[in-house]
């Protein structure tokens, strides 16, 4: 099993904002976290990549215990994750962005530098590596903030919403993306809003509401549990949920 997390729990003073949630993902999967707003997902996404301490429980990623492991741990076993509004450093080169990542895996210029433009042109950035990366739309600035992980050689991607904001030939392209790197040996773990994309991507899904899972499973069978269409999809919604 490459990450398992068990009774993952969060406090924030009185309130409970994830209560014992547990998730084994093993080499090779792409697991969807879903669920409505503050039902807390970011919060067991962000125990997982370290940004927020657990109040109890337990995660172990590649045999080591990553429980109280600061993201910069992380990073070095092997967990990326991007975030939700991209960490773009504007006024830098795409290309300079990128090797930022790059040094996690190789401290000399020239080597980072080749590591960089190699994750550019993975993801279709390579001819803007020398534009400004505050001049990058939506769009880009999603591509980059993958670019900037995947340069850091992750075994497990954490994405964080990845596809929101885009239209709807910009979520078949970031789809067709997300696929591209999976085919590469990554694990991935993906929140996000649009069903029709964990539909499409996902071989397993964990639904939370109000810091509890109240469903795990294969995609089609969770969003017809009685419980996620009450709790996040509503039935109209559920009815018409398609794979592409």
């Amino acid at each position: 099993m490459l990450l398992s997390a068990r009774n993952v729990s969060r406090s924030f003073a009185s309130l409970v904002a994830l209560a014992d949630a547990s998730l084994d993902v093993a080499s090779g999967e792409i697991i969807g976290l879903i669920g409505p707003n503050g039902a807390g997902k970011s919060t067991f996404f962000n125990c997982l990549a370290g940004d927020v301490e657990s109040t109890s429980g337990r995660v172990m990623f590649a045999g080591h215990d990553i429980t109280t492991a600061p993201p910069e741990t992380r990073a070095r076993l092997g967990i990326g994750r991007t975030f939700q509004v991209p960490a773009t450093f504007a006024d830098m080169s795409v290309l300079d962005n990128v090797m930022i990542g790059a040094f996690l895996r190789h401290p000399g210029r020239a080597a980072a530098r080749e590591a960089a433009r190699e994750a550019l042109a993975f993801t279709g950035l390579e001819p803007l590596a020398a534009a400004p990366a505050g001049s990058l739309g939506t769009p880009g600035r999603k591509r980059l903030e993958i670019a900037r992980v995947l340069a850091t050689e992750p075994k497990l991607l954490l994405l964080d919403e990845a596809l929101a904001g885009l239209n709807p030939a910009e979520i078949r392209d970031a789809i067709a993306l997300v696929r591209r790197i999976h085919g590469r040996g990554i694990t991935i773990i993906i929140v996000e809003h649009i069903m029709e994309v964990i539909l499409n991507l996902a071989g397993r899904v964990l639904v939370l509401n109000q810091g509890r899972t109240i469903a795990a499973g294969k995609p089609y069978d969770v969003v017809r549990e009685p419980a996620v269409i009450e709790a996040y999809l509503g039935r109209r919604h559920a009815r018409g949920l398609r794979v592409t």
